[in-house]
């Protein structure tokens, strides 16, 4: 049976294909509120706000490529199993070639119903614009999980985490939650590896690889053999 490799990842991989990041500084926040583009409330009060925003997300997005750690991760597919699971909207590890990726936060790439939890559209790179609506008449929005939201994905995440043979986190700082608590899931005996260039949220018995997501890959894909 092959080894299963489960990858958690957040800002920092994406963010070596040139993508704005929320919290770095310079990041997204500083130009725009969470409170003005990322919670239901917003999405009332400023629809047209809250959809250019988004739809400028997914302009950049179309303009970026894969960079090598999201290659790196697909070409571990060729000798283990492996699982991404992502705190990212954006769809570069598809594109990177990975085959099994779990969106946590939703995908820029999918619209959805503004009122029903379904159906979900796959739109690629193209706007939603105030008019936009579902099949059953209600107003599109980006298909996030914005603050204030369940994460509906949390459990089979979760569960995915469980099975892990190496639990190995890329570009995330381990401090936004519920998404953190996924380390906490996996059994005692398995190896936790972080790769993080900053300070990442203590996790007993991880190994910590002060990198960023290329650098970093490349040093623990050579320790594999």
């Amino acid at each position: 049976m092959q080894e299963h490799i489960v990858v958690l990842t957040g800002a920092g991989i994406s963010a070596e294909s040139g993508l704005s990041t929320f919290r770095d500084s310079g990041g997204l926040w500083e130009q725009h509120s969470v409170y003005d583009v990322a919670t239901p409330e917003a999405f009332e009060r400023n629809r047209d706000l809250v959809l250019r925003f988004y739809n400028e997300r997914r302009r950049q997005l179309q303009a970026v490529q894969p960079n090598p750690a999201h290659r790196l991760l697909a070409e571990l597919e060729s000798r283990y199993r492996v699982t991404v699971v992502t705190q990212n909207v954006d769809d570069l590890h598809e594109r990177g070639g990975s085959s099994n990726v779990l969106h946590l936060h939703g995908e820029l790439t999918k619209a959805r119903s503004s009122f029903y939890p379904d159906p979900i559209y796959d739109i690629g790179y193209r706007d939603i614009n105030p008019g936009d609506t579902c099949d059953r008449g209600t107003q599109l929005r980006p298909h996030i999980v914005w603050f204030g939201e369940e994460v509906p994905m949390l459990e089979l995440a979760a569960d995915i985490v469980r099975t892990a043979d190496r639990l190995l986190i890329v570009g995330t700082s381990l401090q936004v939650y519920p998404a953190a608590g996924l380390v906490y899931e996996v059994d005692i005996d398995v190896p936790i590896i972080v790769i993080d260039p900053g300070e990442p949220a203590s996790v007993s018995r991880a190994r910590i690889i002060r990198k960023g997501a290329t650098d970093g890959l490349s040093e623990w894909v050579r320790t594999l053999g």
